[in-house]
């Protein structure tokens, strides 16, 4: 087992992870920015677009606790270069795709590479930094990853300007060999034979029930919340996942360990960083096309100005160690989720006049806001962790994040989607042409384009806006709730149990010697 004190490489094995949490970071915003461009050349409908962007997060959160507990008995840099490179090879099928089903099912296999790499490279963290040093090491995995979202759209825009779609993908493949080449060489062997059996039955269950859940979701404003399809789809993922429950309370080694989620400090740090997830991804869904379709940005402008979030993010990575260790983590994440209902509220303010300098305002205020938040969360959540059970255990958190982030998606962009239909004003076209237009503010754009017709663009940017505002002002509330409940229930010291909760120090204690 490595550990802080015998290993002298640490920060040069944090690199390789650094590398491999770029390689995500960057891909999740590449995509969202390319969306648009994506939906004129392949006709895609915000419900297609949705999944483009869910069937990675689907599959990425589904298989996250299988993939914690592999690495675990077999090898976490093992895993971690699987993963990648199955990453890699999902990339280049994207690239190559010819309609939205081919794209959606490379993003999948992109979810089964990402599922490998995201848990492992947080559950080595503890295993190669103390205490002392593991709220840095964390700050920086995060800002590492984070560091993705701004950069993925600015060379994803500029790639975007002179090359096809497909580019997008395309520019993962050497991302990834880097990520490879980085742990191979750079990071230390680590694994726990002793962990728990992956356990197929409840990752079926997992699978299914998440993705019919986001199905549901998704389907809804279309089909209607009263639809049989949708009110059965819903009503299946809730037995699916009380199935998973139920089976693995009863299961003598659990894939999902209950025992975790009994512990305070576990549980609320990680319920306040999937709430974070679901705000952010929400957000990060509904301003690309704002972006482009409203302000008439190209993909590169888009991803620079979506720079002011990664500067508000560096500066909070910098001041989140200071803020937990002068006034407590629950202080900080507290504060963090004020920051960032602050700017939900100022957001929802958009108007089509406001122009871009309003959103870098609110933007800046988002990114402050998730750092504050996110990076306190995430450390009090794998300190809570016993080391024997750090892949899993961090499956666990990171699984649960990205069911928020799926859910984040499904959700809010449902809910844009809606307020966008009933909004828009199709009065005077054709019954195909109006539908066309109903399906998203670029499909409205270019229904206008070709009929000539400016007051149906103006209503098309009125109606996205209004949408927007009102994701924005969802986030907002969400994002208070939060603090509220992270005020009132995260444990104020790192350590702190609840009466009768598993002795998390202990089982540590246990496992480092």
């Amino acid at each position: 087992m490595v550990t802080a004190t015998t290993d002298t490489r640490r920060w040069w094995a944090l690199g390789a992870l650094v590398a491999s949490m770029l390689t995500l970071g960057f891909d999740m915003t590449i995509l969202n920015v390319a969306l648009p461009t994506m939906t004129a050349d392949l006709g895609a409908t915000t419900g297609q677009q949705q999944w483009m962007a869910d069937a990675y997060v689907v599959v990425f959160a589904a298989l996250m606790l299988p993939a914690g507990l592999l690495g675990d008995r077999f090898g976490r840099r093992r895993m971690l270069i699987t993963g990648l490179g199955i990453f890699l090879a999902g990339s280049l099928v994207g690239a190559l795709a010819g309609d939205v089903n081919a794209v959606v099912a490379a993003r999948a296999v992109m979810g089964v590479g990402a599922a490998l790499v995201t848990p492992l490279s947080l559950s080595v963290l503890p295993t190669l930094f103390g205490p002392e040093e593991r709220t840095k090491a964390v700050g920086i995995a995060s800002a590492a990853s984070a560091l993705g979202l701004p950069l993925g759209p600015i060379i994803g825009g500029w790639l975007l300007n002179h090359f096809w779609w497909g580019s997008v993908f395309l520019i993962n493949v050497p991302m990834a060999a880097i990520g490879i080449a980085a742990c191979l060489f750079l990071l230390p062997e680590t694994k726990d034979p002793a962990s728990p059996a992956v356990d197929t039955v409840s990752t079926a269950l997992a699978a299914t029930g998440l993705g019919a859940l986001v199905y549901g979701i998704i389907e809804a404003p279309t089909r209607g919340w009263g639809d049989p399809l949708v009110l059965g789809t819903l009503g299946a993922a809730v037995l699916l996942i009380a199935a998973l429950v139920v089976r693995e309370r009863r299961v003598e080694r659990p894939m999902l360990d209950m025992k975790l989620l009994a512990h305070r400090g576990f549980l609320f740090n990680t319920v306040a960083a999937t709430l974070v997830t679901f705000i952010l991804t929400g957000l990060l869904f509904v301003l690309p096309p704002y972006l482009q379709a409203v302000l008439g940005h190209d993909a590169l402008e888009t991803g620079v100005r979506l720079l002011p979030m990664m500067g508000g993010l560096l500066v909070a990575s910098r001041l989140a160690p200071k803020v937990v260790t002068r006034f407590g983590a629950r202080a900080a994440v507290s504060a963090g989720l004020v920051v960032l209902a602050f700017a939900g509220f100022l957001g929802s303010r958009t108007t089509v006049d406001s122009g871009y300098g309003f959103v870098a305002l609110w933007l800046t205020i988002t990114g402050l806001g998730f750092g504050l938040s996110l990076i306190p969360a995430m450390n009090g959540g794998l300190s809570a962790l016993p080391r024997d059970r750090a892949g899993s255990g961090s499956g666990l958190l990171m699984t649960l994040r990205q069911v928020g982030g799926a859910i984040g998606i499904a959700l809010l962009g449902s809910l844009l989607a809606g307020a966008f239909r009933d909004r828009l004003d199709v009065t005077g076209l054709p019954g195909g042409a109006a539908d066309t237009a109903g399906e998203s503010v670029v499909a409205a754009h270019l229904v206008a384009e070709r009929a000539g017709s400016a007051e149906l663009a103006a209503s098309a940017n009125s109606a996205y806006v209004h949408g927007m505002g009102i994701v924005l002002l969802v986030c907002g509330i969400a994002a208070l709730v939060s603090a509220l409940l992270a005020a009132a229930f995260l444990p104020g010291t790192p350590d702190a149990e609840e009466p009768g909760a598993p002795d998390m120090a202990a089982e540590r204690a246990d496992a480092r010697q």
